[in-house]
């Protein structure tokens, strides 16, 4: 299936998605300089003769893991956005990967990687892999036709 977008409508997502991409990817240094200056810190790096407090080694150390986690979830963001790149490239950009059908606009405006669509997000979030779910089904109507009669219409 091709993309239900205009040509116009994927440039302009397409220069969001490369903008979100160069921010996320200054942010993921940033995290990445700040976990460590943090270790480089704990190791010793700093001139104070001062003893060390264990609650001061527990906020740091909580504020590295907190500081390792947003890299973390904005690499995850990131390679979502390169894959929305990808899907531009592959004209395929706006089709649900859980259902095959078009992801709505204004979805796509909130969240310009999404994947799926509102229902398949959901079933997702449920716990259920709508990607499974649109196998089984396919598989379904391969089934049905092979044995003659007519498939089923998509909902």
């Amino acid at each position: 299936m091709k993309s239900p977008l205009k040509a116009t409508e994927t440039r302009l997502f397409k220069a969001t998605l490369q903008a979100l991409r160069a921010r996320l990817r200054g942010d993921v240094s940033a995290l990445a300089g700040e976990a460590l200056r943090t270790t480089m810190d704990d190791e010793g790096g700093g001139t104070s003769a001062m003893p060390i407090h264990m609650a001061d080694v527990g906020s740091d150390a909580f504020e590295q893991e907190f500081t390792l986690s947003l890299m973390a979830s904005e690499e995850d963001t990131l390679e979502a956005v390169d894959r929305a790149l990808e899907r531009i490239a592959r004209k395929t950009f706006g089709i649900c990967e859980g259902c095959g059908g078009a992801i709505p606009k204004r979805r796509l405006e909130a969240i310009p990687f999404a994947e799926l669509c509102i229902r398949c997000a959901e079933l997702e979030e449920r716990g259920e892999d709508p990607r499974a779910r649109n196998a089984s089904d396919e598989g379904r109507a391969d089934k049905r036709t092979t044995s003659g009669s007519r498939p089923r219409k998509p909902r």
